[in-house]
C-alpha cells in the first residue's frame, strides 16, 4: 500500500501529459492540460497531508510506532531548503533566458559588447548559487 499510492500519484501527474506528447492537443486545450495537471498536483498535495493527519496510515503495532528524529522541525528546514534552491535556479533560468539572447543579438552586432553583455547573463546566473548558499546555511543552522 505504502509504494502503491506514491505510483499512483505520478501517474494522475503524468496523465494530461499523454494527450500533449501524443500530438493530439495543442493552443487553448493544452493550457487546460496544464492547469489541470497543477490542480491535480495540488489536490495530491493536500491528500498527502490529510490522509496521514486523519490516521490513515496508523500503525499496526506499538513497535512499528517510530519516534521522528528531529520532528517538525526538521522537516521545516528541509523544506526550507528545498524551497529555496528550487525558486532561485527557477528566477536565475528565467533571468538566464532573456538575457542571453539579447546578449547573443548585441555581440553580434558589435563584438565589442562582450564584456557588458556576459556580465548580464552571469548576474542572471547568481541567483541560482545565492539559493544554493542559502540553502547551505539553513541545512548547517
Amino acid at each position: 500500500m505504502i509504494f502503491i499510492l506514491p505510483l499512483i500519484a505520478v501517474a494522475l501527474l503524468m496523465l494530461p501529459f499523454v494527450p500533449i506528447f501524443a500530438g493530439k492537443r495543442t493552443g487553448k486545450k493544452m493550457r487546460f492540460s496544464f492547469v489541470f495537471n497543477l490542480c491535480a498536483f495540488a489536490g495530491i498535495c493536500v491528500l498527502f497531508v490529510a490522509l496521514p493527519s486523519m490516521g490513515a496510515f496508523a500503525a499496526e503495532t506499538a513497535e512499528e510506532v517510530v519516534p521522528a528524529a528531529g520532528g517538525i522541525a526538521e522537516a521545516f528546514k528541509y523544506l526550507g531548503a528545498g524551497l529555496s534552491v528550487g525558486l532561485a535556479s527557477l528566477g536565475g533560468g528565467i533571468a538566464v533566458a532573456g538575457a542571453t539572447p539579447a546578449a547573443i543579438g548585441a555581440v553580434s552586432e558589435d563584438p565589442k559588447n562582450f564584456g557588458k553583455s556576459l556580465i548580464f547573463v552571469a548576474l542572471g546566473e547568481g541567483f541560482a548559487i545565492y539559493g544554493i548558499l542559502i540553502a547551505m546555511m539553513i541545512l548547517n543552522a
